[in-house]
């Protein structure tokens, strides 16, 4: 059986070290995260808010139900040129490839 992993690739030339946040929360390398292959690998589910429709829109404008779903957001800080970077709201890969939305 294969570990589950969700992913989410490094913005391009990023350098270590990298700090990198999950709604806001740091991360820890080896404990929350690994590296390889020019992304961050994760053993626990994330995902992203999908663009919202006419009828949702028009709910959460009518207040008529709760319309909260979670919406994760990956951030790194990193190295690039030897200038410090960082990246906000980076693409979420779901397991099979394809991007992890709500």
């Amino acid at each position: 059986m294969s570990e589950r992993v969700w992913r989410v690739p490094l913005p391009r030339g990023a350098e270590p070290p990298y700090e990198v946040f999950v709604n806001g929360m740091p991360q820890t390398e080896g404990t929350d995260y690994s590296v390889a292959d020019g992304e961050l690998r994760f053993g626990r589910e994330l995902s992203k808010e999908g663009r919202l429709g006419f009828w949702r829109w028009t709910a959460i404008f009518l207040a008529l139900f709760g319309t909260y779903r979670k919406n994760d957001s990956v951030d790194v800080q990193y190295h690039l040129h030897g200038r410090t970077t960082v990246a906000t709201g980076l693409d979420i890969l779901a397991p099979g490839g394809e991007p992890s939305v709500t």
